[in-house]
């Protein structure tokens, strides 16, 4: 990959901030932001000029689709990965609507990672270009 991309994560899981930190590092992304919740992402967000997010939908506090929605309007051309886990449809739908670029199915793989991160660099369309 010859683009290097800044990337922010932001879930409420430590757990899976550290394994989606280490799925980017292998994709040799440029720099690697996180945030816990909603609230957080939209600061750095507009802090860091992100590439790429991948935002968890369920979080206390501002969950993913409050934080995206608000994200969106600050920056509509700004790719959201929105992270699904089962049950989330109808949230992932919303997601969609709102404008994020694309969405992963959790457990996150570094393959479906990958993939993103491949279409972001290319330049090509996200899921949200389908619905």
């Amino acid at each position: 990959m010859q683009k290097q991309l800044n990337v922010l994560i932001c879930d409420d899981s430590a757990l899976i901030r550290k394994k989606l930190k280490n799925i980017l590092e292998v994709c040799k992304c440029h720099s690697i932001e996180e945030a816990e919740d909603g609230i957080v992402a939209i600061q750095k967000a507009k802090e860091m000029k992100p590439d790429l997010i991948f935002m968890d939908i369920v979080m206390p506090g501002k969950d993913g689709i409050k934080a995206l929605e608000e994200i969106m309007n600050e920056d509509p051309a700004l790719k959201v990965v929105m992270a699904s886990s089962a049950g989330t449809q109808s949230h992932l739908k919303k997601a969609l609507d709102l404008g994020a670029y694309d969405f992963i199915q959790k457990p996150i793989t570094l393959e479906a990672v990958t993939a993103i991160i491949e279409k972001v660099i290319k330049g090509e369309k996200g899921e949200n270009a389908h619905v």
